[in-house]
Order: structure tokens, then sequence, then C-alpha cells
């Protein structure tokens, strides 16, 4: 049965803009071509995917713009709300249902009751949503919906809905930040897998769910050592370049002066000590190429287990079932995601409306604004997206998914992928409404910290490292409740205060984020000048340093 939105939601729209005072907009072309592109090869321009985990990139990109120049006009569509709602069936007919009683019911107790029962129906109706966008079927106005939460855009003022109409819908620079829409669009096409679950038993008789576990598995090899070995054949290169280098500076030689021949000059100190570097970068070049012919080894298995999988599993038939189901499933997690980050106290209510939206453009969680706040956040925390490996920091930013959400919280779901734990993205959620957007993402960045330095640690998490001298001090104090919530209230003081010189985190804390979230040397050395407690601090990284030596 499917819902004909037509006849009935005339009247709602004409009672929403009977209370509301609209200004005229003046109409603006669309490039619906280019408006929900999924990447730059739709252009022409051959580029790695966003979710792909690049080890050479040192930093995040440089936003130029938060906004773009011209704007759109779809929101001002007076078809809009019968675009998303349309072919919806029962769960579009019983949303608009409850959306229309709750916007024109004058009782306040009435008005509570419809208002859950919005809640219940939009949950139900995005369920369906979901697996339309990701089948990569939707229209742009349903694409909107599930980015923003904006099933009405009556429900926002003009100046909300011009601000809305200038983001920038494409992922030019090419950052694992991602709306709703096209995380969707990921899970489907199978670029991204479906964020961990509490894990069932899958059943031996059960073929096709343990081909799929194995296939994951496999993947995830295959991305670890396609990671590594990218990295390591740029870091031989390196170690070339600089040996090709020192090699011409060695056979570079002036003639010796006041002879009656022509005499080139001996080696100087310079070039002596030369020589023996060129030594010890051939031992490291030989080191990376021994490491670079073991990868592409276990990356050609890992493609062998695919290869083999792929033709058991006879992918070729099953698997848009397979990347569907994994949509659906992560519907389920989004919503959990969703209510974690409102918490049991929070505006669970999930559609946009001018009556909860309280954001100026600067404060609203979109891409640039978010990776704007990544940017400052790694500048004072240089080590906060990087992971260890065979004691070779590889920098490996999470993916970032913007929750279309009233809620103040950002939290991290998952450290990293369970089946490549080496180059892996984490993932880390962000509510688009928050009142304060770098107080999220920061919340965020801190349960990510805490939990890579704990899964590092394994089972001495509380005795080693990061988490176990935090955990030690926090024993000590005789502190009540969970230990990482007391952790990441540190941490956003440790950001935001300490990087300034504004002493509030006990000594003992201070000196344990000194040594295991170090701020840059540069930081450092300005801190130095503030306080003397900055100044102990620099001379203990300076002893260390000397004992390290012997």
């Amino acid at each position: 049965m499917k819902f004909n939105v037509d006849d009935e939601i005339d009247d709602l729209l004409n009672f929403i803009d009977s209370t509301v005072e609209e200004t005229p907009v003046k109409p603006v072309d669309i490039n619906t071509k280019t408006m929900f592109s999924k990447s730059r090869e739709a252009i022409g321009e051959k580029a790695r995917d966003p979710s792909e985990v690049d080890l050479a990139e040192k930093e995040f990109p440089k936003v130029t713009k938060s906004y773009a120049d011209t704007g759109h006009n779809l929101f001002d569509s007076a078809d809009f709300y019968k675009a998303v709602l349309a072919d919806g069936g029962d769960t579009a007919k019983k949303l608009h249902q409850s959306l229309t009683k709750y916007l024109t019911v004058l009782d306040q107790k009435d008005k509570a009751v419809y208002r859950q029962q919005v809640i219940t129906d939009y949950w139900n109706f995005v369920s369906e949503l979901a697996t339309e966008v990701g089948s990569g079927l939707s229209s742009k106005e349903k694409r909107y919906a599930i980015r923003y939460g904006m099933i009405l855009p009556t429900l926002l003022t003009q100046q909300q809905k011009d601000t809305f109409s200038h983001v920038i819908d494409e992922n030019a620079l090419c950052v694992p930040i991602y709306y709703l829409d096209e995380w969707f669009d990921a899970i489907g096409s199978g670029k991204i897998n479906p964020s961990a679950t509490d894990e069932v038993r899958v059943s031996k008789k059960n073929v096709d769910e343990r081909y799929k576990q194995l296939y994951e598995k496999a993947q995830g090899r295959k991305q670890s050592t396609e990671s590594l070995m990218r990295a390591k054949s740029d870091e031989r290169t390196r170690f070339e370049n600089e040996i090709k280098t020192q090699i011409d500076e060695l056979f570079s030689h002036e003639f010796v002066s006041g002879l009656q021949i022509s005499v080139k000059a001996p080696y100087t100190e310079v070039q002596k000590r030369g020589l023996s570097q060129i030594s010890e970068r051939l031992r490291k070049l030989l080191a990376a190429d021994k490491e670079l012919t073991t990868l592409i080894s276990e990356y050609k298995r890992a493609e062998g287990d695919i290869n083999a999988l792929d033709q058991k599993m006879a992918r070729e038939e099953t698997g848009k079932t397979v990347n569907l189901s994994g949509v659906t499933t992560e519907y389920e997690t989004i919503r959990q995601m969703a209510k974690m980050a409102c918490g049991r106290q929070g505006n669970h209510f999930p559609i946009l409306t001018r009556e909860y939206l309280r954001s100026s453009p600067e404060e609203l969680a979109i891409r640039e604004n978010v990776l704007k706040i990544l940017t400052k956040v790694e500048s004072i925390d240089p080590q906060a997206f990087c992971r260890q490996y065979k004691s070779q920091l590889n920098r490996i930013p999470p993916f970032v998914i913007l929750i279309p959400s009233y809620g103040d919280v950002g939290f991290c779901w998952e450290p990293f992928d369970r089946y490549n734990r080496i180059t892996s993205r984490g993932r880390i959620a962000i509510p688009m409404y928050a009142k304060n957007p770098t107080i999220s993402l920061l919340r965020a960045v801190a349960d990510l910290r805490w939990q890579v330095a704990k899964e590092k640690a394994s089972y001495y998490w509380m005795e080693e490292g990061l988490t176990g001298n935090y955990y030690q001090w926090y024993q000590n104090q005789k502190l009540k409740g969970d230990v990482k919530d007391y952790f990441i209230d540190d941490y956003l003081l440790w950001i935001l205060k300490e990087s300034e010189g504004i002493q509030k985190l006990p000594r003992d804390i201070r000196d344990i984020f000194w040594r295991y979230m170090p701020f840059p040397q540069k930081l450092k050395d300005e801190l130095k000048t503030r306080a003397p407690v900055y100044q102990e601090l620099c001379q203990k990284d300076l002893n260390r340093q000397l004992s390290d030596g012997y």
C-alpha cells in the first residue's frame, strides 16, 4: 500500500505558511548532476576515496570557505515535503498524520503526546529511507531529509533555510567526514563496513554468514597491508633520494689551490661525516625493502583469499542483498548513536525546526566547520589521531559521522575496525546542532584517545601507559563513577586551558598528559616562559632524552 501525499498535505502546508511570514527568494539554478556525486570521478578526476587511509598525509587540508557562494532554492519549494514522503507507504502516512497533529494541536499535554509519536514515526520512516539512500536510488529531497533531519523546510525561518542552501554538498577536500546520507551510501556500496555491534555466534550451518565473516577478515588484512605497503614504499623512496643527494655531494671536489698541477681536494669533514651517514641510510634502505617484500607477499595472500571467497559466495548475484542488509544494520546503530548524542535528559526530537535550532552558521557542525575544529585540535595534540605499529606512529584520522541531532555529546563508537586494528579508521559521532560543537568534538576525540590507549595496553590498561597512569591516580583519589568520564573532562581542560598556560589540572594529571599526550615542541617552548611548572616539565623531557641515550 503506497501513501499518496498530494491530497493530504496541502492543508498542513497552508497552516504553517499562515503562521510564518516568508520573504521572497530569488530562484537559483541547481546543478543536479553534481550535487550529490559520490566522488571526484564524476568530474573526470580520479582520486582517492575519502574512506581510504593515506599514511603519507600529515595534516588535514585547509578549509578556504565554509559555505558556497551561491545557494539553491530547493528548500523554498512547496513540493519538497511531498517529494520526501513520496512512495513512503504506511510509515510516511503515519509520520504525516502525527506531524500534522503535533503542529496544529493547541493543548500542551496533547502536544507532548503527539511529539513522542512524531519521534517514533520519524525513525520508522527513516528505517526505509536509509535503505533507499543506501541503494543510491533516492531523490535530492530524500537525501537532504536524512542528512539534516529536514522533513518540512517551512518549519525553519527564511534565514535558516538560506544557510542550509549554501552548505557545500561535495566532499571536495576528500576528508573522512560524512553526512548521514553519504554514510549510508558508502555502507551500501561496500566502501565502508557497517559499524561494530555485539557479535552473534554464527551457526556452522549458516554458510553464507560464515563466508561473509571470512571475507570481512580478509578485506581487513588486505586494507592494512595495502596502507602499510604504500607507506613503506614512500619511506624507501625517501631513503633513496637522501642517499642520491649525499653521493652527489660526496663526488663534488674543489681543486687544490697553489699547486702547479690540477689535483682535486681531499674529502672535507662534512663529506667524511656523510660517508658514515650513507652507510647508516643504506642499512635502513635494505630494512625498508625487506619489510616491503614481506608486505607485498601478505597483500597477495589476502587478495588470493578474497578472490577465492568471491567465487564461493557468488557475489555477482548476492552482493546487493549483503550491502542492503548492512545498511539496515547500520540504521539501528545510527539510531543508538542519536540517543547517545542527546543523553537520557536531552532533546530527542529528530526533525529540524526553528523551535529548537539555535546555532548560528559558524556553530553548525557541517563538514567544513568540523574540519576546522579537527585541524585546531591536531595543532595542539599532534598525536591525537596516531596509532603505533612496530615502533612507528601512523596518522589515521577517524571517520566522523555527522548526526542530525540537537544533542551535545560527541563520542567514539569504535577505535578501529575489528578486522583491521593496524590501519583502519576509528569512528566518532558528532551531533550537528549542538550548543557548542567544539566541546562535542573534543569529547569525541578524548573518547577515541582513551579507547585507543586502552586497546594498546590490552590486559595491562590499568597499569601501563596513558590509561594505566591515569587509572592509578583515579584510584588514589578514591573517586566514584566511570574513570573515562573523568579523563574526558580533564582532556577538555588540557586542550582548552592548559594549552593557553592556564593551570586548571591537578599536578599529577598535568605530568601524565605532558608525557603521553605531548603538545608540539613550539607550544612547549612558549609555555616554558609562562610558568615554572611548565619549565619543570620541559626539564623532565630533557632528562628522559638523556637517559634514553644510555
